[in-house]
């Protein structure tokens, strides 16, 4: 049930950050693009929650999903996993990028330095 609350508290900031960033108009394009932000994609990965607190936690085929399809932009997978919302959900950095060595990714961007960390 712990999982289930981080989940929850990850849905409140992404409104809050989507309804936010609505209001203020933002369009800059970003790690993500243009049509997204960081904080927007960190709604995302929220199968990965318990994963990116607990390097023991297993790593959910949905939560690996998402992990794949995000790091196809290593930047901007960096970016979430170092956003306000990942940070606000409790997310540990140093663990959450070890996800998608823990996912078994073939293409992932080993060496990457994410902020001060380095993907496995």
């Amino acid at each position: 049930m712990e999982g289930c609350t981080y989940c929850v508290k990850l849905l409140c900031l992404v409104g809050f950050v989507v309804l936010v960033s609505t209001i203020a108009g933002v369009e800059s394009a970003g790690e993500c693009g243009k049509s997204t932000t960081p904080d927007n994609e960190a709604y995302k990965l929220a199968p990965c929650a318990s994963a990116a607190q607990d390097e023991n936690a297993s790593v959910s085929q949905s939560c690996c999903a998402q992990v794949k399809k995000i790091g196809q932009n290593p930047s901007c997978l960096c970016a979430v996993l170092l956003s306000n919302t990942a940070k606000m959900a409790g997310v540990n950095p140093q663990v959450a990028v070890t996800i998608p060595k823990r996912c078994n990714l073939a293409n992932r961007p080993v060496g990457y330095k994410c902020g001060p960390y380095t993907l496995p």
